[in-house]
């Protein structure tokens, strides 16, 4: 199948209600729209024939510096993939377009937040490269843990 994975204009941010339900995190994705708007936010879109299959985001300022430092740390926010189509590579492929964005951007680090309990994420994280661990915690979602790739 043909595929794009392109970046996320804010006019097309409803689009991605395809991957996920947005009608049940108004706030958060009144929070993460206005990143996107202001720029703080970046989003990738997996796109097959029209259809939003899949989304990562990189965050410029989290104000916590496990996770960002201006000019040098970028975070991963997530990435997530159309249920019925996990397990495909999607959720691979849109993580190597992220750290492809941020190293053209010239940051030497990226980091993301996992799940303990969220094997199948923290696999592919570590398979591509998310080896270092900065911060092992727990928060009102359980144990997470926060990595960190060197680009």
């Amino acid at each position: 199948m043909s595929y794009q994975i392109q970046k996320l204009e804010p006019e097309n941010y409803d689009k991605c209600n395809n991957i996920w339900d947005m009608s049940q995190s108004p706030e958060t994705v009144k929070k993460w729209y206005d990143e996107l708007v202001s720029g703080n936010r970046v989003i990738f879109v997996y796109i097959e024939d029209g259809a939003y299959l899949g989304e990562g985001a990189l965050v410029f300022d989290t104000r916590d510096t496990d996770y960002t430092i201006a000019d040098k740390r970028v975070y991963l926010s997530r990435v997530l993939t159309k249920p019925e189509c996990q397990n495909r590579g999607i959720g691979g492929k849109i993580v190597d377009a992220l750290v492809d964005y941020a190293t053209d951007l010239g940051y030497k680090e990226i980091t993301v937040g996992v799940d303990i309990a969220n094997v199948g994420a923290r696999w592919l994280y570590e398979k591509k490269g998310f080896t270092t661990i900065v911060f092992i915690g727990e928060d009102a979602g359980g144990k997470y843990v926060k990595l960190l790739k060197t680009l």
